[in-house]
């Protein structure tokens, strides 16, 4: 069964932002994590809005944790520590 990663982000340093993305990309990649939306336009109807919405889909959940906790994926998530205010969730799908 496959998983998403929904992370929804408020961006408040773009440089560091920028190479955290650059070092995510082929951690998530290589994962087997597939990009489904990853910015662009949206629209907020209940809670808070975040500027950048990201969805990832996962082979299972397991993976989807296996990566976040991979040493590569921490690795670029130093990068953006104090770059952004976010909110990460890993959700199982149908």
């Amino acid at each position: 069964m496959v998983a998403y990663w929904f992370a929804r982000v408020n961006v408040t340093d773009a440089e560091a932002y920028a190479e955290y993305a650059k070092r995510a990309t082929p951690a998530i990649e290589g994962h087997g994590g597939k990009f489904l939306a990853r910015g662009g336009r949206h629209t907020t109807l209940e809670g808070d809005d975040f500027a950048r919405n990201v969805l990832v889909e996962f082979p299972s959940f397991d993976q989807a944790v296996a990566c976040y906790n991979s040493p590569e994926y921490q690795d670029a998530k130093a990068c953006q520590e104090g770059a952004a205010i976010r909110n990460l969730s890993i959700v199982e799908g149908n």
